[in-house]
């Protein structure tokens, strides 16, 4: 294997990568996306195989914290009546988005985040989308959740569902906001009567 430069890093193997999460982030879901996973995955081989794992991580967080500090301007723009929808697309997107991501980005986590971070990279990614966006949006997103709920049909119950059930996957101390309303999707969650 020829020897990568971190100058060959920044060059030809990060811009790679980066053009590959971008188009990830950004996927509706359920689209094909034209991007070689195989061409991708080696990438991300050899530069841990040549000690640009540190970098690569640092990259890739960079990345992604900037994506969903737009995520989150965007949803902070969004007028009322589709906070709630805006949010559930957000939330889909993103966890979709990580579908592909943490699989390409495997070997890194095998032998750079786990080993030497001792944590798991699916888990780092999922605390920035709970620190970037559902943090700054739980207090806005949670009275119209429940007005929402009050009101049959304002919502589709598949979109509550999901919502309800993100944020609690996020944060499972959210329930407390409101038991009632996470009671309604989330079996178990309330004390026995």
């Amino acid at each position: 294997m020829n020897v990568i430069t971190i100058e060959d890093y920044k060059s030809t193997y990060w811009p790679k990568l980066d053009g590959a999460i971008d188009q990830l982030l950004t996927q509706s879901p359920g689209d094909y996306i034209p991007i070689s996973y195989e061409q991708i995955y080696s990438c991300v081989y050899k530069c841990v195989c040549q000690q640009h794992s540190e970098q690569m991580y640092s990259d890739l967080i960079k990345k992604i914290t900037n994506h969903l500090e737009r995520v989150s301007k965007e949803l902070q723009a969004s007028p009322p009546d589709l906070y709630i929808e805006r949010f559930n697309i957000a939330l889909g997107q993103y966890m979709g988005a990580l579908q592909s991501i943490v699989p390409l980005f495997i070997y890194m986590n095998k032998f750079y985040i786990e080993t030497k971070l001792n944590r798991d990279l699916k888990d780092d990614l999922i605390k920035l989308f709970t620190e970037h966006v559902a943090e700054k949006h739980i207090y806005s997103l949670m009275p119209l959740l429940l007005e929402a709920q009050s009101t049959p049909f304002q919502v589709t119950p598949s979109t509550m569902a999901n919502i309800v059930k993100g944020l609690y996957t996020l944060r499972p101390e959210w329930v407390q906001m409101a038991p009632t309303l996470f009671s309604k999707f989330i079996p178990n969650i309330l004390p026995p009567a």
